[in-house]
């Protein structure tokens, strides 16, 4: 049987104390690591140049996730424009640095809620939300109140201040964030983010401080819990050996859920690096998911050869196994 979603066990006080914070975070905006103190509420836009009002540019189903977040009847996602880095190599730049999208109000976004979960999917999936925090969670309450109850999950950069995700506990139930760099060296030279190593490992241990093992339902749809997102990168930019080992160093290998992501490509900007102006090799990208496997991760790849990149096999059966007791 499914577990209820954490933000159903909040009151009416709880959700406004949150709402509260978070909105004190983005006067001056400290919402994001970067803490560039825009006053928002004034109409000043700082380094991820979005304003005191929630802009999105899509909410749909999505077939395309994770296999425990796709299901068969999808993801909820909503894909919120503007983001807090600036990564040459973005496959969403449309939406992430054009700011494609438009205005919603908070009442609209939880109609949009209640929708997907009408629709039958199986989660609400924020997608790259960290700058818009405090409305997005007015648009939950609001939910909430109309009847939401499935799981939200918080698909994010990883590039995130741990004061701001203390806001969202009890609130987030799946934390999808990616861990893009075991470097600051790429971090800076892709992602205009010198102190990523840092602010992410730190975000990682709050998230699973939090969410704890992924945990599925019976159907294998996940309840809460943690799936870290590694995107392989060319010519080992990512350093992805080095995230392996933070994480070993720290949990439990068979507490951490990995997606080793083999969709990398040349957009928006990345021809100006020439080391990253080419995709992933499939030597490469074997290389680092043998080594989570070699280590005792469990989770997710992708098929390398096929153009959507599509989640198609968990890593280890037994994970599923031993977190829904079958």
């Amino acid at each position: 049987m499914a577990t209820l979603p954490s933000y159903l066990y909040l009151n009416t006080s709880e959700w406004e104390e949150k709402i509260a914070a978070a909105h004190n975070l983005a006067r001056p905006c400290r919402l994001c690591p970067r803490r560039c103190g825009a006053d928002r509420s004034a109409g000043q836009t700082g380094f991820c140049r979005a304003g005191d009002y929630l802009r999105i540019s899509s909410i749909f189903p999505h077939h395309g996730e994770e296999p425990p977040l796709s299901g068969c009847g999808g993801s909820g996602t909503v894909f919120f424009s503007h983001c807090t880095l600036q990564c040459l190599f973005c496959q969403n730049y449309q939406i992430s640095h054009l700011a494609e999208g438009r205005r919603y109000e908070p009442q609209e976004l939880a109609a949009e809620m209640i929708a997907l979960q009408d629709r039958g999917c199986h989660n609400v999936n924020l997608v790259t939300p960290s700058q818009y925090v405090p409305w997005i969670l007015e648009s939950l309450k609001i939910a909430c109140e109309r009847g939401l109850r499935i799981p939200v999950v918080y698909n994010c950069s990883g590039y995130e201040s741990v004061e701001a995700l203390a806001v969202l506990k009890n609130v987030v139930d799946v934390y999808l964030p990616d861990m893009k760099y075991g470097g600051n060296d790429a971090a800076k030279r892709y992602s205009n983010a010198a102190d990523y190593v840092e602010v992410n490992r730190a975000a990682i241990r709050e998230m699973f401080r939090q969410a704890g093992p992924l945990r599925l339902d019976a159907d294998g749809i996940a309840q809460r819990g943690l799936i870290i997102r590694h995107l392989v990168l060319p010519a080992g930019r990512a350093e992805s050996d080095e995230i392996r080992r933070f994480l070993s160093s720290q949990f439990d290998p068979h507490d951490i859920t990995v997606s080793v992501m083999a969709q990398y490509r040349p957009l928006y900007r990345a021809c100006e690096c020439e080391e990253i102006g080419r995709g992933v090799s499939s030597e490469e990208y074997q290389a680092v998911r043998d080594a989570f496997l070699a280590d005792g991760f469990t989770g997710y790849f992708q098929d390398i050869s096929r153009l959507d990149s599509a989640f198609v096999i968990d890593f280890k059966k037994r994970k599923h196994e031993a977190l829904t007791g079958e």
